[in-house]
């Protein structure tokens, strides 16, 4: 007899759905209304966004016509595709387009996984002091300006003078000519960039890695898995979003190769491996004042760009990885 009088006023209790909720306001501007300091906090980036990014596309256009500085944009003649046609059909297009594939390739599959295995063996340090040390050691190359790196690549590999050609002299070999060799070209660029990047970029899977939960370790050890295993079956997944979303950020920044450093690195004599779309934009722009067809270069080089990043976007969510979409 209790429990039937119990049952109807606990179920009397509940009231129907959606009966005590408040009504929702309809409309857009009652809700900014409501939140206006977080849309005023997000205008500065807005308004970033609208100036820097946005309205500089109105300039797209100069690489459509035969621009004339006199004339402005509207008041050039529309030439169309000339400008790609001509980059098309030149000599150099297949030797920039491939020493920048090559390069920016090279990069991508030295400079990238690097950092991921760096952040799971500093993640491993038992001892905080030490890891600490660490992190400071290997973040302290991204603080240095690519200028500063350059000028202390042509110190350290100078032909007499330099630290790496008198240990190779040391040892018995000859003095290599690193900054002035077409074939040296790409391996020192890469092989600086490994070491001013890889800190930077280990910092942020290791963020990553602080956000795996602890009790998978502890199962997984309790389940007599070594540190090797671990880092296998609960690290790896644990980043596996984190290192998706940055590769399918490399790949679609692939053929933006640093601009500054091959063009500091850039010599007559290794010129045949150092040019690259960006370094003959540059020259054909700045120094030849070919404004439209630098343009031109320069857009193609954007979609290929746009390309890969859709693409590889694309194929990171048939696999069921994090895509940006």
């Amino acid at each position: 007899m209790t429990l039937t009088q119990a049952s109807p006023s606990r179920h009397a209790a509940v009231p129907p759905a959606g009966r005590d909720r408040p009504p929702c306001r309809a409309g857009r501007w009652p809700r900014i209304r409501r939140a206006w300091q977080l849309y005023l906090l997000l205008a500065p980036t807005l308004l970033y966004f609208a100036v820097f990014k946005y309205w500089p596309m109105y300039g797209v256009q100069i690489a459509f016509r035969d621009y004339q500085p006199g004339g402005g944009f509207l008041g050039s003649p529309w030439v169309g595709l000339k400008h790609f046609e001509r980059f098309f059909g030149s000599y150099q297009f297949w030797d920039v387009l491939g020493n920048t594939v090559l390069l920016a390739l090279f990069n991508l599959l030295v400079v990238f996984p690097v950092p991921i295995a760096l952040a799971l063996l500093v993640n491993q340090l038992t001892s905080k002091r030490l890891k600490h040390f660490t992190q400071t050691v290997l973040y302290a190359p991204a603080f240095i300006s690519t200028v500063v790196v350059v000028g202390m690549l042509y110190v350290f590999l100078a032909p007499r003078s330099g630290l790496v050609n008198n240990a190779i002299e040391l040892f018995g070999g000859h003095s290599v000519f690193f900054m002035g060799d077409a074939d040296w070209f790409r391996p020192v660029y890469v092989s600086s960039s490994l070491w001013q990047e890889a800190g930077f970029h280990m910092v942020i899977y290791l963020a990553a890695l602080a956000g795996v939960d602890p009790s998978l370790h502890e199962a997984a050890r309790m389940d007599g898995a070594n540190r090797w295993q671990r880092i296998r079956h609960v690290d790896l997944p644990g980043i596996a979003p984190t290192v998706s979303i940055l590769f399918i950020l490399a790949v679609g920044n692939l053929l933006n190769i640093g601009f500054e450093k091959a063009l500091l690195m850039q010599t007559p004599l290794n010129k045949d491996s150092s040019q690259i779309i960006q370094t003959y934009v540059f020259e054909a722009g700045l120094e030849q004042a070919q404004f439209s067809f630098s343009a031109a270069v320069g857009l193609f080089n954007s979609l290929i760009n746009l390309g890969l990043l859709l693409t590889f976007n694309q194929l990171a969510r048939r696999a069921r990885r994090t895509s940006l979409l």
